[in-house]
């Protein structure tokens, strides 16, 4: 497979002012253990929106700002144009998922494949510490590229390189079945790849509480949920389980009011997960956690073995996950894309190739 590769691409920088900027820039040349990946589609994640867009101070307690003026964008798919010197597992042709962390594959974190959990110095995000995938074409580590299915489209490798990992994750945590019905709080990009996702792993049932009016209809409209509430409304919710509670929740909203909803929701002896970034938990112990036996699971993104499990298990499910995208942008677009990430979508906000992807 041959392919023209120009000399110089648009990358979508965020100077954190609420804002885009759009640089023209060499594209990379693939060095040793390299690949260069042409996007097909690339993802706006909501992590990207406070910490980079809005120009927060901090990110995850640390001081200064974690974005190092880099082309955004942490959620690449697409296929590879050229190798580099010692690539063996991939090659020129093959369509991948880009992990979003770059980790010096050494550490006790890396070997058990959590990039993300990297305690080396040399850990580098992609769109955070280096260049990312809101442009033409990324220059990707062969060790963080996980093999995208041909039944999936790039839009679905976008989704599972950042959200639908993160809801895969949370969910594995704590083993939701048929065993159980499933509640999610927070009906964002993540929030919804977890009502999917429930839905393939056999919830019994699947209910949504989200405050938007409009997330909860774009939620609706998935066919993957049974009911979606107002958070006012759990009282209705944990009706639909005679009361019980839900013996599975997650909590993708990042919210102290959301974790109480989940923790408050969950039936006797029930499971919860904690996705949602930022924020506190607070909550009584007593009745809320020791009474009921909970079991609370933190989960931070996932492993490079979990994203390759989970897009091969989105296949047998019959699941696409661009299902919960609401608006597709081009790069020249990005003003536009990033505003409506940041302010009114009801469902996910990507960046994608021309053509078909």
């Amino acid at each position: 497979m041959t392919t023209t590769i120009p000399s110089t691409m648009t990358g979508v920088y965020l100077p954190g002012t609420s804002s885009t900027e759009r640089r023209e820039v060499p594209v990379p040349t693939p060095g040793p253990g390299q690949v260069l990946v042409h996007v097909g589609a690339s993802g706006i994640c909501g992590s990207d929106i406070g910490y980079i867009y809005r120009g927060y101070k901090t990110h995850k307690g640390v001081d200064g700002p974690a974005y190092r003026g880099v082309v955004s964008g942490h959620e690449p798919s697409g296929r590879i144009v050229a190798a580099g010197e010692g690539v063996r597992r991939f090659g020129v042709g093959d369509r991948v998922i880009v992990y979003h962390i770059a980790g010096c594959g050494l550490c006790d974190n890396c070997r058990r494949g959590f990039y993300i959990s990297c305690s080396s110095e040399a850990r580098a995000a992609y769109g955070w510490q280096r260049d990312g995938g809101n442009a033409s074409y990324v220059l990707a580590e062969e060790r963080t590229c996980v093999p995208l299915p041909d039944e999936l489209s790039y839009v679905d490798g976008a989704l599972i390189a950042c959200g639908f990992g993160t809801a895969y994750e949370g969910l594995r945590r704590i083993r939701v079945s048929g065993e159980g019905d499933l509640l999610v709080v927070g009906l964002g990009p993540v929030g919804l790849a977890a009502g999917m996702l429930g839905r393939g792993m056999g919830a019994r049932r699947v209910v949504g509480l989200e405050p938007s009016t409009g997330r909860r209809s774009w939620a609706e409209g998935l066919g993957v949920f049974d009911a979606t509430f107002h958070p006012e409304e759990l009282s209705a919710a944990m009706d639909l389980t005679g009361g019980r509670g839900y013996g599975f929740t997650i909590d993708a909203s990042g919210t102290a009011p959301g974790r109480s909803s989940a923790l408050d929701g969950a039936a006797e002896w029930g499971h919860v997960s904690l996705v949602g970034e930022g924020g506190e938990l607070v909550t009584e112990v007593s009745d809320t956690l020791l009474h009921k036996q909970l079991t609370l699971h933190a989960s931070w993104v996932t492993s490079l073995p979990a994203m390759t499990e989970l897009a091969e298990n989105l296949v047998s499910w019959g699941l696409r996950p661009e299902a919960i995208v609401s608006d597709r942008f081009a790069l020249e677009d990005s003003d536009a894309a990033f505003a409506l990430a940041a302010g009114a979508s009801d469902g996910k906000v990507v960046f994608v190739a021309d053509g078909d992807v």
